[in-house]
């Protein structure tokens, strides 16, 4: 056990390898709020957060299973086709309460060029949101109406798409 009148124990969600403190501290430095993009084996999660001195504040927010339950979709919930339409219906929503612009939080995730991190940023940017972005990052169109998959996906994308950006209600 270390010790000592120099020695300083870290945060602990630091030490628990969650939160890079830098990044965050650069991220909340702009001012805009971030979109934060999670990923885990069955979902794909699309939250703009805003900070607050008590708790960040989730402004809107979408989870990739909602695309089950209300548009239909029947393949796995965090594929890339999935992660686009997530971040299309949390654009979208975000645009519904007056939210314009922000800046991707993508947490402790290494940046892949086409990762699904990258395609729900780019349902987020398709949906009117600005961010700033390198386009390179973002994956090709075949990937996101899952030509990759199944060629049957790219006309169900396509249904959904359209469904996210005529719904009212959302």
């Amino acid at each position: 056990m270390k010790s000592g009148p120099r020695y300083h124990v870290k945060p602990r969600r630091h030490r628990e390898r969650k939160t890079d403190y830098r990044l965050r501290l650069k991220l909340l430095r702009s001012k805009k709020p971030r979109i934060v993009v999670r990923k885990s084996l069955k979902a794909i999660r699309v939250q703009f957060v805003e900070y607050n001195p008590q708790g960040d504040k989730i402004l809107a927010s979408a989870i990739s299973n909602e695309l089950t339950k209300n548009y239909g979709w029947k393949y796995s919930a965090s594929n890339t086709p999935a992660a686009y339409l997530t971040g299309l219906l949390a654009g979208k929503r975000a645009m519904e309460k007056g939210i314009g612009q922000g800046v991707l939080d993508i947490g402790l995730y290494h940046p892949t060029v086409g990762s699904t991190l990258f395609a729900s940023l780019k349902g987020v940017l398709d949906a009117g949101i600005e961010c700033p972005h390198d386009a390179q990052m973002l994956p090709k169109d075949e990937r996101i109406y899952g030509v990759h998959i199944n060629k049957e996906i790219k006309p169900l994308v396509g249904d959904i798409k359209t469904k996210i950006k005529g719904d009212k209600e959302e």
